[in-house]
């Protein structure tokens, strides 16, 4: 039986009161609101299927595509193939973007950064990330991760939902509905979006993204962006103070609460719901994103990039905020790793964005003590090709998408540090041992935080859904 039919079948006050249609009243809303200021009208209560090792987690999605080739995936054997064309027995008639299926050859291009080894794990690091090099035995490096989807908006949909094609709930959004919040007064979801420096005009991110899909709409993450306003609507118009905004409140409540009765729609209390934690975060989010008490040294850890709002820097230490603060889920985007040429140039960029704050967050919630039940994840939507897509030149290269293989890696909550999983071939094109599907990354992730990723569903137009379909296997190595 689906583990939700056989829950309705203990007929828990929840239930009998909303099959009871009519009579609820307003007095009811405090019933219907779960502790975390929620309405739970779902047919689970939430909570880990099992002993959880982490509380929360914090997605560093690097959108775009980072290059394994000149991170993590070193392959000193490639420089004797330097120019020569990627062998047919390799590429096996890969199917090819538009950028460079019409090349009349590739060239295979080694990376020109150098590689050595780190930490007790001897894990290997490129130049480029001398920071993270610091905290290897942290991390554990998943080199053998695939997708199936070979351009940007697919894949991170993918990647994060479960599907390429928009709609489905993203991975956020199931942990909410999943687990609930901790904390009254902020989103058990946050969302937050950077741009780089290794390509000022990198793809776009839709909303859509941290949406909650045809789950209720209170799952959906919010955004919090880089200007004034970090919450859009969130402040009270001009002429309206907190004493007027709750009586306002009160009076709509009870309409919507009316509503609520006659036709029965859940989402009218999803709604109620979000009025009121729009109420508490008009206190919550300025508290929470005023950096001014944060001492000098917090600043100094984080990087250059730290002061400034909106950087990839400044959102690491609200991330950290956040996990602080019981925040379940926190997901920070950073755009610019598309480089299609001129990737030398662009990738040190965009590394030189990243690695330390990267590093910082991570060292931040040890000394904490956070670290050891918040999971950490870094990585994007798919690899980039050993070959060049355009011209090769002695110190320039530029590399297309691949999702044959990439490398993510993970750190903190249920996670085994200092280890390397997986493993691809002499041109890191493609996988030798141990390959990881992203359907098997977000049932490890589920895994960590108590959820059996083959329970945890949601029946939407008679047939149950789930963020890895009907895929996705534990990764037992990866745990700790």
């Amino acid at each position: 039986m689906n583990p939700i039919d056989e829950y309705k079948l203990t007929m828990t006050r929840r239930h009998f009161m909303r099959q009871g249609g009519a009579g609820l009243g307003v007095a009811a809303l405090a019933t219907l609101l779960g502790e975390n200021g929620f309405a739970q009208t779902d047919e689970t209560v939430p909570r880990p299927h099992f002993a959880p090792k982490a509380k929360r987690v914090i997605y560093l999605f690097q959108s775009g595509g980072p290059s394994q080739l000149d991170l993590f995936d070193a392959k000193p054997q490639l420089e004797k193939f330097r120019g020569q064309n990627l062998p047919e027995s390799v590429r096996k008639g890969q199917r090819l973007t538009g950028m460079t299926a019409y090349q009349s050859n590739f060239p295979s291009a080694p990376s020109i950064f150098k590689f050595s080894n780190h930490g007790q794990s001897g894990a290997t690091l490129s130049e480029l990330l001398p920071h993270t090099a610091k905290i290897a035995d942290e991390l554990c490096f998943i080199k053998s991760m695939f997708t199936e989807q070979i351009n940007h908006d697919p894949a991170i949909t993918f990647a994060l939902t479960g599907f390429q094609l928009a709609g489905r709930p993203s991975m956020g959004a199931w942990l909410s509905y999943g687990l609930g919040s901790e904390n009254n007064d902020l989103p058990a979801f946050v969302t937050m979006v950077s741009l780089g420096t290794g390509n000022t005009g990198d793809q776009p991110l839709y909303d859509r993204l941290w949406g909650s899909g045809f789950l209720p709409s209170r799952y959906q993450g919010v955004k919090l962006h880089n200007n004034e306003e970090r919450v859009l609507y969130l402040s009270n118009p001009p002429g309206i103070n907190q004493q007027v905004r709750r009586r306002f409140l009160d009076d709509l409540a009870k309409l919507n609460q009316k509503n609520a009765e006659e036709l029965g729609d859940p989402e009218i209390l999803s709604r109620m719901a979000q009025y009121e934690m729009a109420y508490r975060m008009q206190s919550s989010v300025p508290e929470l994103t005023d950096l001014s008490k944060e001492p000098d040294a917090t600043f100094e850890r984080y990087g250059p990039d730290a002061r400034k709002p909106g950087t990839y820097a400044a959102n690491c230490i609200l991330a950290r905020r956040l996990s602080e603060r019981g925040v379940r889920f926190i997901q920070l985007f950073h755009r610019g790793w598309d480089q299609h040429n001129n990737c030398p140039k662009q990738i040190r960029n965009q590394a030189r964005d990243t690695d330390q704050p990267t590093a910082a967050l991570l060292q931040d919630l040890k000394d904490r003590d956070l670290l050891k039940d918040t999971l950490v994840i870094w990585g994007g939507e798919f690899g980039r090709t050993v070959y060049s897509q355009g011209k090769l030149t002695e110190d320039n290269y530029g590399r297309d998408h691949h999702p044959r293989c990439y490398t993510v890696w993970l750190a903190g909550g249920g996670i085994k540090g200092g280890q390397t999983i997986g493993e691809t071939d002499d041109f890191s094109y493609n996988i030798v041992r141990d390959p990881v599907s992203a359907f098997d990354l977000n049932a490890t992730i589920l895994h960590c935080l108590g959820l059996d990723h083959t329970r945890l569903t949601f029946k939407f137009q008679g047939r149950y859904y789930r963020l890895t379909d009907v895929h996705g296997e534990v990764v037992k190595p990866l745990l700790a």
